[in-house]
């Protein structure tokens, strides 16, 4: 017999559409990103945090990762936080963005609607 948590997580995972399923089963994402998404998809969570997901990781991996966040967030509604430090990626992912400088927005908006110039600005250490 299944202990409540494992049933709870197969069940969340059953729905999971087959590529999410598959690229974490085969250990694609990292496993910290990993553990981070199974515990959202077990906890049925509507709101999933992310720091710095691309950290250290090679560049085939990261648009694994974009495409599991795109998946969370477009086919289930789940809205996602991320804290990221390359903008190319945060932009390609996100509705709107917050720069900050020094723990206060220096600068936000819609995505498709801010001045990549000024955000690459403040972006240069």
């Amino acid at each position: 017999m299944l202990h409540p948590d494992e049933r709870r997580c197969r069940l969340a995972a059953a729905d999971t559409p087959n590529r999410v399923a598959w690229i974490t089963r085969c250990g694609k994402l990292p496993q910290q990103q990993q553990l981070a998404i199974a515990r959202a998809l077990c906890a049925r969570q509507r709101l999933l945090i992310l720091d710095e997901p691309t950290e250290g990781i090679q560049p085939s991996v990261i648009k694994d990762i974009a495409r599991v966040i795109r998946h969370l967030s477009r086919d289930r509604g789940m809205a996602v936080v991320l804290v990221e430090q390359y903008y190319d990626f945060a932009r390609e992912l996100a509705d709107s963005i917050a720069v900050m400088v020094r723990g206060e927005v220096a600068l936000g908006g819609p995505a498709g609607e801010l001045d990549e110039a000024a955000v690459r600005r403040l972006l240069t250490v």
